[in-house]
């Protein structure tokens, strides 16, 4: 939904809190397919011509597919949502709408209300019965930046402090439903199954789309392996749904001679199946090998991601994996050829991570799902 707007030009998304009290950085929780952060930058372009994005000081973000957005450093210290909203106001000297990142489900119709009642007055926002208001989804003018700036100076963070000495559009919600944001992970939990049940036509289609696909590729005992159980773990945390590919060069025998199901397969079956209460394995036979992405698409649907092992001349993306230690020279990959690096070494590279940094490995891959769905 596009929405008109001719009075505030520039959504500013407070995202200078990690949120660790939900035991991730849950800016970077999976919903729909996309992380909170891509998904809430994307709102707000949807309606501003400007994006900026709300940072602590000296924080660093990585956007991923959210793109270029216009980063803004607090110019106070304590990273909270009254002195993002304070420190955009500062920069730009013009009204902006503010919007937290932990908000689960940003709602178009309750933005254009907001947006619409804030021509007159200082600010807007909405109003849940006669005792709570939501700043965290709300406009706010110029004029808030003298009173804010006094709270922040006391050492005092209550945005809603800053209300009796302004003139406030309340725009009155019955509940707060709209505004549903993340502070634990059963409120994560609670997003994901209103997502299941179908309550987010607009990320349902990121969903639906194929799986994001990247191989972790190296050089023979680099420890690719290792590393793919280092990062697949970090993946789950962050509410990934992951599958994982091996590539073999050699010929392979899963099923065991002798048994039922390997009978099948001698008595002429192209295809079969060996299914449990816990476990599911399908067998083909193929003519000649399958590539990865048709891997991916046919056997993946419904995953957020697919992370191969191997495929380093035909995946469409790749990790490099290149490892001193296991007394390699030179990497696999050429200049361009891996979207990152994971290394002991001196290398270079604008990605690039350290052996152990499963962490940060998975959080690179999971603002890029978009991007890594293109193959």
């Amino acid at each position: 939904m596009t929405l008109r707007n001719d009075r505030v030009k520039i959504g500013v998304l407070l995202a200078g809190g990690s949120g660790r009290r939900a035991g991730v950085d849950k800016r970077l929780l999976v919903l729909g397919g996309r992380t909170l952060l891509v998904r809430n930058i994307a709102f707000l372009r949807s309606v501003f011509p400007t994006v900026a994005v709300s940072l602590g000081t000296g924080q660093r973000l990585d956007l991923g597919d959210a793109g270029d957005a216009e980063i803004v450093h607090d110019a106070w210290p304590g990273a909270s949502p009254l002195a993002g909203i304070a420190s955009a106001l500062a920069r730009y000297r013009r009204p902006v709408f503010a919007l937290a990142a932990d908000i689960a489900f940003p709602d178009s119709e309750a933005l254009r209300r907001v947006l619409a009642a804030f021509p007159g007055h200082d600010l807007a926002l909405p109003a849940i019965g006669t005792e709570y208001h939501q700043p965290l989804f709300a406009a706010y003018g110029p004029v808030c930046l003298a009173p804010m700036t006094a709270l922040l100076e006391a050492g005092r963070h209550r945005i809603v402090e800053i209300l009796p000495s302004l003139d406030a559009a309340e725009v009155r919600f019955p509940d707060d439903a709209l505004f549903h944001n993340i502070n634990t992970m059963d409120d994560y939990r609670e997003a994901r199954r209103t997502v299941a049940a179908g309550g987010d036509a607009p990320a349902d289609e990121a969903a639906a789309a194929q799986p994001a696909l990247v191989a972790i590729v190296g050089k023979s005992d680099a420890g690719k392996t290792t590393l793919i159980e280092k990062v697949v773990p970090e993946l789950v945390k962050l509410g990934l749904r992951v599958g994982a590919v091996k590539h073999d060069a050699h010929s392979f025998e899963i099923d065991h001679p002798g048994k039922d199901s390997w009978r099948h397969g001698q008595a002429g079956a192209h295809a079969y199946a060996i299914a449990s209460p816990e476990r599911l394995a399908f067998i083909t036979k193929l003519d000649g090998e399958m590539p990865l992405a048709d891997i991916a698409r046919r056997f993946f649907a419904g995953f957020d991601l697919v992370v191969a092992e191997g495929y380093k001349r035909t995946a469409p993306y790749r990790v490099e994996l290149f490892r001193v230690g296991a007394g390699h020279a030179d990497p696999l990959c050429g200049p361009g050829e891996a979207i990152a690096l994971v290394t002991d070494s001196e290398l270079s590279h604008e990605h690039k991570f350290a052996l152990d940094d499963g962490a940060g490995l998975a959080s690179f891959l999971a603002v890029r799902l978009d991007a890594l769905r293109e193959y």
